[in-house]
């Protein structure tokens, strides 16, 4: 059981740290983007470095005082919010923003944990080099909440996830002690990786304070195409087409559905449309290529072949920097749209790429028996990761449907089950999916994580409730 944050406990801990660590709890710390969730806490820390991290976690342990840690608040599913329990200590490493070095020869930076990850691009920027993680929300999202969920983005197919980016980590423990791991090696097989241990676990095995991260070159040249597709399976079959002719050059791969556009016309009207009348499935690939390479001329290329496979009907390839922005742009305030109309039921989901056509094809009908809806289904599908989002029908609010979201939830996440798909891509678990891990974990794998957990962190403090279902 925790405790609850006493006068003597806050006395205790403002004779310990520095004023500045201390800071006022605004309800911006309390709230998530999807408003479904409303947190408390007793006390906002910021502490500025990684010791006075160390001392809040060694202080609240021995108290045994919960502590929620706050990256840039963005995430989807609640991780970053307590709503039930004692109030917690919450934890911000906004202060921590440094970029401790820039190794360009190395591919490598060193960034503390409250770096904004569009703060960590331009720094790859001005020494040449590219880091390669990037998603809608990169103008708020910080570097130690991105590797806490395992962040994953458009360029997943190239570059892989936050996990795959990361070389070393410096964290601080359930116990307070500080985990030294800020290597810069590719090579290092000393026993466990606690690294990727701690990425992922969405600060319930230790709080995340700085991290060593993979840059990669520039390309030197990149290019985008809008195509539209016959289907889903024809976009699978482009995705093949393109990497047998481009190999590593393709960058992202998004599959978008014609509603997606619809509620950008609906909710954004002044938004520059790419087609008059939209197609039902289209395709956003992005190539960067090497010196000498034409992304133009192998997008021409791309389409002219896929044109005559049948896979494509019709396509724009970006004749300027500016319109490859805004194929960008379209993509990228999808989620706002969404937002605006309010989904009854998302899903971030994960499926076998062979199975996502037939996946598709089975989920609108099992939906349909529960009621009608409209469907939002995108997402990346160069790694299979679908956005699979349920939306009331023009004239109603999600609230009209909000008897029958754990139906639709139960159904998508059944079917992505039978294909041996995963309830959560790259948005985590945070509060919102324990119920469902539980329900759809393996269960060595979930008796294995309650043991890490209890190994680690026995009195329980680090993002209570998050994560981790009770057996």
């Amino acid at each position: 059981m925790l405790n609850p944050v006493t006068d003597a406990f806050a006395a205790d801990l403002r004779a310990r740290l520095p004023a500045a660590v201390f800071r006022e709890l605004t309800p911006a710390y309390l709230e998530e983007p999807r408003g479904r969730f409303r947190g408390q806490g007793a006390l906002l820390l910021a502490p500025g470095r990684v010791e006075e991290a160390a001392e809040i976690v060694r202080a609240c342990a021995a108290a045994r005082v919960g502590i929620v840690p706050y990256g840039g608040g963005t995430g989807l599913v609640g991780g970053q919010i307590m709503e039930t329990g004692p109030a917690p200590v919450i934890v911000t490493l906004e202060r921590m923003r440094a970029i401790r070095a820039v190794h360009a020869d190395e591919n490598v930076l060193v960034a503390e944990a409250g770096c904004i990850l569009a703060e960590v691009q331009a720094a790859a920027e001005a020494a040449g080099r590219l880091f390669p993680l990037s998603l809608a929300s990169e103008g708020s999202a910080r570097i130690g909440g991105l590797l806490s969920t395992n962040a994953g983005g458009l360029n997943v197919l190239r570059y892989g996830n936050a996990r795959d980016l990361c070389l070393g980590i410096e964290a601080v423990l359930p116990d307070g002690s500080i985990l030294k791991g800020l290597k810069r090696l590719r090579k290092d097989n000393t026993g466990y990786d606690l690294r990727h241990l701690l990425i992922g676990a969405e600060g319930t095995l230790g709080l995340i304070t700085a991290a060593t991260l993979k840059l990669a070159p520039r390309p030197a040249a990149t290019g985008a195409a809008l195509l539209a597709v016959r289907d889903p399976a024809a976009a699978l079959a482009l995705l093949a087409m393109a990497r047998d002719r481009v190999g590593e050059g393709v960058s992202a791969f998004e599959l978008i559905h014609r509603a997606g556009l619809d509620f950008l016309a609906e909710t954004m009207p002044e938004l520059r449309r790419p087609f008059a009348d939209p197609p039902d499935w289209m395709v956003l690939i992005e190539l960067g290529l090497g010196a000498g390479q034409d992304p133009g001329a192998a997008l021409e290329d791309l389409f002219a072949g896929a044109f005559e496979a049948g896979l494509v009907a019709d396509g724009l390839v970006a004749q300027s920097e500016a319109q490859r922005q805004d194929f960008w742009t379209m993509r990228e305030t999808i989620p706002l749209a969404n937002r605006r109309i309010g989904a009854i039921a998302s899903h971030d989901i994960a499926l076998p790429l062979s199975a996502i056509p037939d996946f598709i094809a089975a989920a609108g009908p099992a939906l349909a028996r529960i009621g009608r809806f409209r469907i939002n289904c995108f997402g990346h599908l160069g790694d299979g990761n679908l956005h699979y989002n349920v939306f009331p029908l023009r004239g109603e609010t999600r609230a009209d449907h909000e008897a029958q979201r754990d139906a639709i939830t139960r159904c998508v996440h059944d079917l992505v089950a039978g294909f041996e798909g995963s309830i959560s891509a790259e948005h985590g678990i945070g509060r919102l999916k324990v119920a469902e891990l539980g329900r759809y974990g393996d269960p060595a794998r979930l008796a294995a994580m309650r043991a890490i957990k209890a190994a680690l962190d026995p009195a329980g403090i680090l993002n209570p409730g998050a994560v981790i279902p009770p057996p």
